[in-house]
């Protein structure tokens, strides 16, 4: 296999991996700290995390690049502060995949924490444990399953991500080229061989990673 072959296969592991840390922190948090609770706004709070999930990817793109682009109020302070833009960098990459991956890794994350008992919960606290003691020794022992499914649904639909890394990263080789993109390119181009060969790559994690998240018969 020769270099170019092997550039997006890298930055799409690398982009993947970071984007899935970041939704899996960040919907981990957010379902540990609402998964039971009860309050005004919840509804509206949760339709937002899903909405990466039911929008077109091009939509997601887009609000991002308004957002984090060089006219957007975040993307004007990120180049005033680092002298660099947001869009069109393997960064803007991560951001597109961990937004588009947040709502998988929520859903997964949520079914976990609420399956707990919360009796043991109430008995832990009783007892003086704090919030944090409770996550550390009862509640992510006990949700590791769903947990780890999380991670696994997240780095998936990370390193499958098109349509918003296009918007808001573009396609430009060894920089911002991941392996969906290349894919597209291939197939643009009359490079069926390339397409293939990558295809197949992804083919064959995706099934992995799928298998690693079905439960194992006894």
């Amino acid at each position: 296999m020769n270099r170019d072959f092997l550039i997006p296969v890298g930055l799409s592991l690398k982009v993947a991996l970071i984007a899935a840390v970041l939704a899996f922190l960040l919907a981990g948090l957010a379902a540990w700290r609402i998964a039971d609770k009860k309050f005004r706004g919840k509804l509206l709070l949760e339709t937002v995390f899903m909405l990466p999930m039911v929008l077109p990817p091009t939509v997601v793109g887009f609000l991002l690049l308004v957002i984090f682009g060089r006219r957007g109020f975040i993307g004007r302070a990120f180049e005033w502060l680092t002298g660099m833009p947001i869009v069109f960098t393997w960064g803007a990459a991560v951001l597109a995949a961990a937004v588009v991956a947040f709502p998988l890794a929520y859903q997964a994350a949520k079914a976990g924490f609420a399956s707990i008992d919360r009796d043991l919960l109430e008995a832990g606290r009783s007892l003086g444990a704090s919030e944090w003691k409770l996550l550390w020794l009862v509640e992510i022992p006990l949700a590791q399953r769903s947990l780890l499914t999380a991670f696994i649904l997240a780095f998936a639909r990370s390193l499958g991500e098109f349509g918003a890394t296009l918007m808001l990263a573009g396609n430009i080789p060894g920089r911002t080229q991941t392996l969906p993109t290349a894919i597209y390119m291939a197939v643009e181009s009359g490079d069926m061989t390339s397409a293939w060969l990558w295809a197949a790559l992804m083919i064959l994690i995706s099934f992995i990673l799928l298998a690693a998240t079905n439960p194992r018969s006894e």
